[in-house]
């Protein structure tokens, strides 16, 4: 095990300082020509809470549900788990995937609403 975790950690480390460096040096470009290093950053709405939340919703329905099935003799034990657990996380991951359209055009609306010059 150490075999492998020592020259992984010093990848790593080494990795992070490169990729460091060349970022300071990219903002300070952006600096000295006078742009903002902020206005690049990728924006995003942070969904991310709803994501999990759905999803460990669904792995827990399809946890349960698997076990009832297993327990009334309907499905085999390997199956019934497999397939309920995928398709429970699934079913939330395009569930989150909707909500969060639909919030996004919702705040996109709002957004727009409250840009209007009043005449």
């Amino acid at each position: 095990m150490n075999e492998f975790l020592i020259p992984a950690t010093i990848f790593a480390t080494i990795y992070g300082i490169v990729y460091l460096l060349i970022r300071r040096k990219e903002r300070m470009a952006l600096l000295d020509r006078g742009l903002d290093p902020m206005s690049f950053e990728k924006k995003t709405n942070d969904f991310s809470s709803l994501k999990y939340g759905l999803l460990f919703t669904g792995i827990g329905c399809g946890l349960i549900i698997a076990n009832i099935l297993v327990s009334s003799g309907v499905m085999e034990r390997e199956a019934a788990y497999f397939s309920l657990v995928s398709l429970f996380g699934g079913i939330a991951l395009i569930l989150d995937y909707i909500l969060e359209i639909r919030l996004t055009k919702k705040q996109k609306k709002e957004d727009i609403k409250g840009t209007e010059i009043p005449e």
